[in-house]
């Protein structure tokens, strides 16, 4: 499923289903092709990545040690600022003040991505990783704050440094009570304007499934442009060494 797409911006969705798999399967996979990660975990706990990752063959610890994987911790840098305890740093600004933006965020990410160049050591191709953008939206950041966020570091990692970009975005369903100007759909059809690889996860239209888990459609932004696009229709499973991916119809459940 991975293929090492250098200089791209690939836009992970789910609705009705996790799509947080791919986050791991991209994890793992940039960290074997020797990059320097730098891995924005704005919703779980490194000890929760690094289990899943071990079960994956990668240590996510032996990779921080080294200095191959830059890993922000949301929830405990989010403690912190709550209590306090963080008057020091600007990354997490955004929950003292939504209207101040994610510059803090975009300045983290800036400097430990430009710190992979050049450095004592020599890694691969920087890469940022998500999870997940949409998150920020129920702590008060405007859609146009994310928007922006996303904007530069596009520019600084994919642009600038030839690096790569992953982003997972989460869309419910209830969507009825937000405005125009908010909410994560709204957040999603702005990424997709600016990513150049889409990749939908969606549950199966049949429902549940024993062997198939549900599938993931994927898409060029050239193409998502033209009304008559061409989409690709993978479906999977997800096991606990990752994920079998296969061609609608070709699962050997199905065969």
């Amino acid at each position: 499923m991975c293929v090492f797409l250098q200089g791209e911006f690939i836009l992970v969705s789910d609705k009705h289903t996790d799509a947080s798999f791919l986050i791991h399967h991209f994890l793992s996979f940039y960290l074997r092709a020797g990059c320097k990660v730098c891995f924005l975990g704005l919703v779980q706990s490194f000890s929760h990545y690094s289990a899943i990752s071990q079960r994956l063959g990668v240590s996510l610890t032996q990779a921080r040690e080294k200095g191959q994987l830059v890993f922000l911790e949301g929830l405990k840098e989010s403690l912190g600022v709550l209590l306090q305890a963080s008057k020091g740093t600007r990354t997490m600004d955004f929950l003292r003040d939504p209207s101040s933006g994610l510059r803090g965020l975009y300045d983290f990410v800036r400097d430990n991505v430009r710190g992979a160049v050049g450095g004592a050591e020599e890694w691969g191709p920087p890469v940022l990783l998500v999870d997940d953008l949409s998150v920020v939206l129920s702590l008060g950041v405007s859609v146009g704050a994310a928007l922006d966020f996303s904007h530069y570091c596009r520019a600084t990692v994919c642009s600038e440094l030839q690096g790569s970009m992953v982003m997972l975005v989460r869309c419910e369903a209830e969507e009825e009570e937000e405005s125009d100007d908010e909410g994560s759909e709204r957040l999603l059809r702005g990424l997709i304007h600016q990513c150049s690889l889409t990749l939908q996860v969606q549950g199966l239209p049949t429902g549940y499934c024993r062997d198939i888990h549900g599938q993931v459609e994927v898409c060029w932004r050239g193409q998502c442009d033209k009304q008559q696009a061409q989409k690709k229709l993978f479906q999977y499973k997800v096991h606990d060494k990752g994920a079998s991916f296969f061609a609608r119809g070709m699962s050997s459940a199905v065969l």
